[in-house]
């Protein structure tokens, strides 16, 4: 087999450059994998890199295939790979200057690469490794974030903020999350204790003394944020670096993550999962060939949880 059906895009712009066509496959080079797509979830850094809103950062050449975050099987291994084989399931937010997921094959770096859980199925995990990795970078390595501390996620509800929520709950932290009210019985589900309605109440003036602030949007609410910290506390952003001078005039820390490939992590999140204490929260599962339709839906921003796409 020489070809694969795929979603790629040849140009950037809006959804409708998204096309569902024949497209080469891959073969996995020396150290990497070839694995057979069964599902890959949909993440605002997908859209991002299509409106071209990226190309400083990452630099593509055309047609591109989307898609970082996936749950498949291996179907071949390149040379020196000795970790996995042929058959093993597995899960994975591989490189995002590569080739993506949205496509029957992907070749993938054997580091990049984790057992799936096995107590869940393709679809479900499929919606795991890029935005649970981005909440424990941000919560964990960046923030420093302990038992008995506060924390503050806003967008609790979306696909980074309830992997934030539950993460957070599990190491042990109080977890405040900002959503629209529909979500707050939710996300106390969850694991959150107390829930503000962005939509009613200016988060800031009934926060106080948070040790971790988890920043998904940007903007305004970035701004607002320091107000709620206590002295020495941390706001990480995952949409670049906050102002280091801001954090300073205030006496707080400030810390950018942008989420990186961890075979390591995604080992930890996987006992996580089976073992109860974790889960992915799945919206809308959808064909591969309506991934236009999905990205036009993730670009809402109301999603709660993630937006799949099954391709076996």
């Amino acid at each position: 087999m020489t070809t694969m059906k795929a979603v790629a895009m040849h140009a950037y712009g809006g959804p409708e450059v998204l096309k569902y066509e024949d497209a080469a496959r891959p073969d996995p080079a020396t150290g990497e994998v070839l694995v057979r797509v069964h599902a890959a979830a949909v993440n605002p850094v997908d859209w991002k890199v299509r409106a071209g809103h990226l190309r400083g950062f990452l630099n593509y050449s055309l047609p591109l295939i989307p898609g970082w975050d996936l749950s498949g099987v291996v179907e071949a291994t390149g040379a020196g790979v000795t970790d996995w084989k042929q058959g093993d399931a597995v899960y994975a937010r591989p490189d995002l200057r590569r080739n993506g997921a949205y496509a029957e094959y992907i070749a993938v770096r054997a580091s990049e690469l984790g057992h799936k859980p096995r107590s869940i199925d393709h679809v479900q995990a499929s919606a795991i490794p890029l935005a649970c990795l981005t909440a424990w970078q941000a919560l964990f390595d960046a923030g420093g974030l302990k038992a008995g501390q506060r924390v503050l996620i806003h967008a609790a509800a979306g696909g980074v903020g309830t992997f934030a929520v539950q993460l957070a709950k599990w190491k042990g932290a109080h977890v405040v999350g900002t959503a629209s009210e529909r979500n707050h019985a939710f996300l106390r589900e969850l694991g959150a204790d107390e829930v503000i309605d962005y939509t009613k109440t200016n988060f800031e003036e009934v926060v106080r003394d948070v040790d971790v602030v988890l920043d998904t949007l940007a903007g305004q609410t970035r701004d607002r944020s320091w107000n709620v910290l206590k002295k020495d506390g941390i706001l990480v952003s995952i949409l670049g670096q906050p102002s280091p001078d801001d954090a300073a005039q205030r006496g707080v820390r400030a810390a950018g993550v942008f989420v990186e490939p961890n075979q390591a992590q995604l080992g930890e999140i996987a006992k996580l999962v089976d073992s109860g204490k974790l889960r992915p929260i799945i919206e809308t599962v959808m064909p591969l060939a309506q991934a236009a339709r999905a990205h036009e839906m993730n670009q809402t921003l109301h999603t709660r949880g993630k937006i799949v796409l099954q391709v076996a």
